[in-house]
């Protein structure tokens, strides 16, 4: 039996479901396809238990480009859609395919319309649409599985040295903290912890994702404000300072801490961010 997950949105949108289909798969025996962004088709190679990933761009979808899905979801036998999407399309298609239960926050295909908590980890969040199918979620518990191959390459890459391995993960967007405070803070470290090693690296790209979350893994501490890499970290279990997320859109647990608000960053002083790391 299989369930179907549809995830629109970008990297982050599909990393925070990562633990939702995880624990689908595994509590129900269940094989599981998954429908996002063609771009982002890549990031789903680090969950073994999807079977196929289907290309759609939500956004921007045709009515061939629906016809086409409902003939996908259509053919194999689903017990279950978890659909994240909205718009009048998708109800259309989901009410014409055969999967008995449809579980949304709502449209008229849904079989069970589920209320989606306010205050909580987007990724725990999704226990909502689980719940009508019988599984349990705990998000903050789940690990990415990488392998020992994938962890050695991406060791291989950081600076050499046995100290701490820092890695610095701007967003480059016009709201991020400015780029001179970005290069300055390893010489700030440094100058009480001189072992540090660190590494800078530019947004996650769609295409290298896999690559993303071993360099993720293999460092000790991750500072962050690029969406994609603070959820690598978050589902990694890398300790993470995640700049401009607030407390509640994260994982309540040892390591994982939000500084700043959702918006402009530009005026966040280093010796927060220091304290943040545990060095102020």
């Amino acid at each position: 039996m299989r369930a179907l997950f549809l995830i629109p949105g970008d990297g982050a949108n599909q990393l925070q479901a990562l633990p939702a289909v995880a624990a689908t798969a595994e509590q129900l025996h269940f094989q599981i396809q998954v429908a996002c962004h063609p771009s982002l088709m890549a990031l789903w190679k680090l969950l073994p238990a999807v079977e196929k990933v289907i290309p759609f761009n939500f956004g921007d979808a045709t009515l061939a480009d629906w016809a086409n899905l409902l003939g996908c979801v259509r053919e194999p036998d689903f017990q279950a859609c978890i659909n994240l999407a909205s718009g009048r399309q998708v109800d259309l298609m989901l009410s014409m395919s055969h999967i008995p239960n449809r579980m949304a926050a709502g449209g008229f295909s849904a079989t069970e319309t589920v209320q989606v908590p306010q205050g909580l980890w987007p990724a725990q969040a999704l226990e909502a649409y689980l719940r009508p199918i019988g599984v349990s979620l705990d998000a903050a518990a789940f690990r990415l599985s990488l392998s020992k191959a994938a962890l050695d390459e991406a060791l291989a890459t950081l600076p050499a040295g046995d100290g701490p391995m820092l890695l610095l993960a701007p967003s480059a967007g016009p709201d991020d903290w400015p780029a001179a405070a970005w290069q300055e803070l390893p010489g700030r470290i440094a100058a009480t912890l001189p072992g540090l090693r660190s590494l800078q690296v530019p947004p996650a790209s769609p295409a290298h994702l896999p690559e993303r979350a071993a360099l993720v893994a293999a460092s000790d501490v991750v500072l962050a404000s690029d969406a994609v890499t603070i959820e690598l970290a978050l589902l990694s279990g890398t300790p993470v300072v995640a700049l401009g997320r607030s407390s509640d859109s994260l994982p309540a647990r040892s390591g994982v801490q939000g500084l700043g608000s959702p918006g402009p960053l530009r005026d966040l002083p280093s010796s927060d961010v220091l304290q943040a790391l545990g060095l102020g």
